[in-house]
């Protein structure tokens, strides 16, 4: 449902790391951008209402005033939601081991 919605907003680069077996904070981290801090609050938004409404479990989220960076604790799976020039600076997917990570924009 999570990356369901994500693609329905027409986010930037989402993905999924299995975090099962590597950290007991979560079974899934989910990663992705927004173009705007606009679109990124609206999309951590969207996800927090949809587990409300069809599944009864209340995410807890941080970050909307900003909505530079947004975190969705859905329990057994985290949501970060980016603007992508603060995605590149954390870099969460290298982090966690994903080799296809956003790379900064080259300079001119």
């Amino acid at each position: 449902m999570i990356m369901q919605s994500l693609d329905d907003d027409q986010a930037v680069e989402p993905v999924s790391i299995p975090l099962a077996g590597k950290t007991s904070i979560a079974d899934y981290m989910i990663v992705a951008s927004g173009r705007s801090g606009r679109q990124v609050a609206s999309m951590a938004m969207k996800i927090a209402d949809k587990l409300k409404s069809d599944f009864g479990r209340s995410a807890r989220v941080q970050g909307l005033p900003a909505a530079d960076w947004v975190l969705i604790d859905c329990g057994d799976i985290i949501v970060h939601v980016f603007r992508p020039d603060v995605r590149v600076f954390y870099n969460l997917e290298r982090m966690w081991g994903v080799d296809d990570a956003p790379m900064a924009p080259a300079a001119a």
